[in-house]
């Protein structure tokens, strides 16, 4: 395959197209990140401002458009850009995607005759230079353009320019207006008559929901909402079925989104305890982000807030509310974790033959195993998909990923191509990390 922009196609990930310059040189078009290896971000309805410098050699005027292309295949409009500043080579328009999906954009580039012979006619005419020839160049420069022009009205106005240009009875000067009418400017914009036309390398542009842009996020706990701890006796769990009753009074303060801290089993070795204390007690329920046990790992709700049934059932009442639920998604085990067990190679072994446990100097996290990547990158890109699709299965289409930087960008970009390859929709959204 050639990296070929006139079929705008976009080069694989990591690849930066080398698009040889054009006879209009098109250089510099932004947004462009990453030199275009990624893709800018927008949502559906987002106006965004597309430049490039845009010029040609001595002083023949050029043009530029803005070229999109949906995510199925279809390109338009071609939206006409302008120069941002007289002499600046600077060109931009505004473009508005109106999807969801991969979209590609990128920028034509032209000659623009018609426009080069209108500034050296007002010019030339008036002063009396080469009248006749001046008159007839544009005759026949209007005549190339009709024959662009699809709509019959607009057609014959730049015709009937052609013959007012030839026409020896009149004044020059008038012969010359009559060239320049509204009705012969809007057909030639419309259609403009377009030579050495260049065109930039495709860039591509990610158009994810508006949820990805803004929204109002409700942290929620939901052990602790219906808890009851009483002196003197084991404290009793709040569950998604008591947490469903908070759902109005959040819906009613106008959040959008109700995120859920890890709700899956949690370890009981090195579980800590208040404060970050290492002596657990016997009713400590331990660090929700150390995940896993012998009751499940990370496509398993916690017992003590009940079942899937019931997480279900949070999510259908948090919908019926315009809630939208967002799952935290830490890729971190417990020592307890079924995976330990099951995939020791996902863990990093120290000499003494002990797994690395979390730390972040002078800070501690025994109960938390990570993750190491180099011995089985597919699997894990495997298993982490699984366990997003298997939450997508129950109605989560946002997920806060937890500690993201801690994992090769590698990784992410295959697991989030994977899912949103099919489901455009699901979003993810980092912790504020680099």
């Amino acid at each position: 395959m050639t990296d070929n922009p006139a079929d705008g196609r976009v080069p694989p990930v990591g690849r930066v197209p080398i698009v040889p310059i054009g006879r209009v040189p098109v250089v510099d078009v932004r947004p462009a990140v990453d030199r275009g290896t990624r893709p800018a971000k927008a949502v559906p309805g987002e106006t965004f401002q597309v430049t490039a410098t845009v010029f040609g050699e001595g002083h023949d005027a050029v043009a530029a458009n803005v070229v999109l292309r949906d995510p199925q295949g279809r390109t338009g409009p071609w939206t006409p850009m302008r120069e941002l500043a007289p002499g600046a080579d600077r060109w931009g328009a505004e473009v508005t995607p109106g999807s969801v999906g991969d979209w590609v954009y990128w920028v034509e580039a032209w000659s623009d005759p018609v426009t080069t012979w209108r500034r050296a006619a007002g010019i030339k005419i008036p002063a009396g230079i080469d009248v006749g020839l001046v008159l007839e160049e544009g005759a026949e420069l209007y005549e190339r353009a009709a024959s662009g022009v699809p709509h019959e009205a607009g057609r014959a106005a730049v015709l009937t320019a052609v013959a007012a240009l030839r026409d020896e009875s009149r004044p020059p000067i008038a012969r010359l207006a009559a060239a320049l009418t509204p009705d012969v400017d809007t057909a030639l914009a419309d259609h403009p008559l377009r030579e050495r036309v260049s065109q930039s390398a495709p860039l591509p542009l990610l158009v994810e929901r508006e949820r990805a842009l803004y929204g109002s996020w409700y942290e929620f706990f939901p052990r602790s909402e219906g808890a009851v701890v009483e002196d003197g006796k084991p404290p009793v769990s709040g569950t998604f079925r008591t947490a469903a009753r908070r759902l109005p009074a959040i819906a009613e303060m106008g959040f959008d989104v109700v995120y859920l801290p890890p709700i899956h089993p949690i370890g009981t070795t090195f579980r800590k305890g208040p404060n970050n204390n290492l002596s657990a007690g016997r009713q400590d329920v331990g660090v929700p982000w150390a995940i896993g046990s012998p009751e499940g790992g990370h496509d398993a709700v916690h017992p003590d807030l009940g079942t899937i049934d019931d997480f279900d059932a949070f999510v259908r009442t948090a919908a019926e509310l315009d809630l939208e639920v967002a799952l935290d998604f830490a890729l971190q085990c417990s020592p307890d974790h079924p995976w330990v067990e099951k995939h020791p190679e996902w863990f990093h072994h120290r000499s003494d033959g002990t797994i690395a446990y979390a730390e972040n100097p002078p800070k501690k996290y025994q109960d938390i195993y990570p993750i190491a990547f180099d011995k089985d990158m597919p699997g894990l890109v495997a298993e982490t998909g699984r366990i997003l699709r298997f939450w997508m299965d129950h109605g989560v289409r946002i997920f806060r990923v937890d500690n993201p930087h801690t994992k090769p960008v590698l990784f992410w970009e295959q697991v989030i191509d994977d899912i949103n390859r099919t489901d455009p929709e699901v979003i993810f959204l980092a912790e504020a990390f680099t």
